[in-house]
């Protein structure tokens, strides 16, 4: 058997424009997940692939597929709908998404530069002071939101890598404005596109050359997998990525693709529901008397709104907020009952975590008191719950909580 791409930009037929690309919704790209599958089965949900090797029909020849390690067809499946969804020319899938971003810094070398957000997943803290420790790569930490990053790039700087809107203070980034300043100083724009996912916005489309996500996140929706996708606009660097996968042998597993591509199926109507509740919840805690802060794109007065407006889809399901006192969130966190306290996001179910003790208890204090992460910050992943009951376990919860506030 082998896997034939029925997305192929190369023919422009009825009902094709843009160079053969298809004129559909991202609520229908969403659905059409059936790339061929050459067998006389045509199977709806694309079969699980459960197998570590392939037999050879001949003497030098094959199928196309030889060893899961390098390529399977259920990932090559998920790569292609993933290549599509992003309108890439490639996509990559790993075991995790910090395997996609290990695979991304393997382009790099020693004595290269990188440019950073300053406020990013604390994993990916980690790993450039790792990579900047063991391997030789330096990397400039600035706030790119706001500053204009002409000023540090230097001779040996290569790539920008952000998030936006950023983990957890939701700064946002305007992605086409920055490419222009990448273009012009030949450099790799690399975004982490997990908060959003391809639902609600498309980087490589905005001048990005890699887009990354944590697949664990919106892409799975239903927090029972863990992957990550690179994405790529150029088919060399994606060769690289591909080499990257096979050596390290850190690509998806055949049943975990599979987990990905039925998450693909609901990730618009997920991310639409997400969304909608989670600007409902925004406007709830920006009025509530236990809250001292809401950061959330989809709200006027945040500082990114406009640029969230102009560069994508919706404002998506991540809300942070702060609290009057560290007992205060204590206290929230121990008492929720109809969503829950646990690290991770995107799923159909809301979830709180608390950035200074979980995502980011590895970030330097110096960093988290330069970025704002308290102990009195909350982060908020909105899931599909019915609106009403999610105001109803807030008020409950803070009335709890207030009990703090009076000892």
């Amino acid at each position: 058997m082998s896997v034939e791409k029925k997305f192929n930009t190369d023919i422009a037929d009825e009902g094709k424009v843009d160079g053969g690309k298809w004129n559909i919704s991202f609520d229908t790209k969403c659905q059409s997940t059936d790339l061929s599958l050459e067998d006389h089965y045509h199977p709806l949900s694309f079969p699980i692939y459960q197998s570590a090797t392939f037999t050879h029909r001949k003497f030098g020849e094959t199928t196309g597929f030889t060893y899961t390690r390098q390529s399977n067809p259920t990932r090559q499946q998920l790569e292609s709908i993933m290549a599509h969804l992003e309108n890439g020319c490639d996509a990559a899938a790993f075991a995790s998404g910090m395997a996609a971003i290990g695979a991304v810094m393997t382009l790099y070398s020693a004595g290269d530069n990188i440019i950073v957000d300053e406020d990013l997943y604390g994993g990916s803290v980690r790993m450039f002071a790792d990579l900047e420790a063991r391997c030789g790569l330096s990397f400039t930490t600035v706030d790119i939101s706001r500053e204009d990053i002409t000023g540090y790039i230097r001779e040996n700087t290569k790539a920008v890598y952000l998030e936006t809107p950023t983990n957890p203070m939701m700064h946002v980034t305007d992605i086409e404005a920055l490419s222009k300043i990448t273009k012009a100083h030949g450099l790799t724009l690399i975004v982490d596109n997990t908060f959003l996912s391809p639902c609600l916005q498309n980087p490589l489309d905005l001048g990005a050359d890699i887009v990354v996500h944590s697949g664990t996140k919106f892409i799975g929706g239903h927090h029972d997998t863990i992957g990550g996708f690179v994405v790529l606009k150029d088919p060399e660097t994606a060769k690289r990525i591909r080499f990257s996968s096979t050596t390290n042998g850190s690509a998806l597993s055949p049943f975990d693709s599979w987990l990905m591509i039925r998450g693909i199926r609901t990730l618009s109507v997920r991310m639409e529901r997400a969304c909608s509740n989670a600007q409902k919840l925004a406007e709830y805690l920006q009025n509530s008397p236990y809250v001292t802060r809401v950061l959330y794109p989809g709200l006027p007065d945040h500082p990114g709104h406009e640029i969230m407006k102009k560069q994508a889809r919706g404002y998506g399901a991540m809300i942070s907020f702060e609290v009057p006192s560290r007992e205060f969130a204590i206290a929230f966190l121990e008492n929720v009952e109809l969503f829950y306290f646990a690290e991770s996001l995107g799923g159909t179910e809301t979830l709180i975590t608390y950035p200074i003790t979980q995502t980011h208890a590895e970030v330097p204090k110096e960093l988290l008191d330069k970025n704002g992460i308290t102990d009195r910050l909350l982060r908020l992943s909105v899931g599909i719950e019915g609106i009403d009951d999610l105001i109803a376990e807030f008020e409950r919860v803070f009335a709890i909580a207030a009990k703090t506030l009076t000892k």
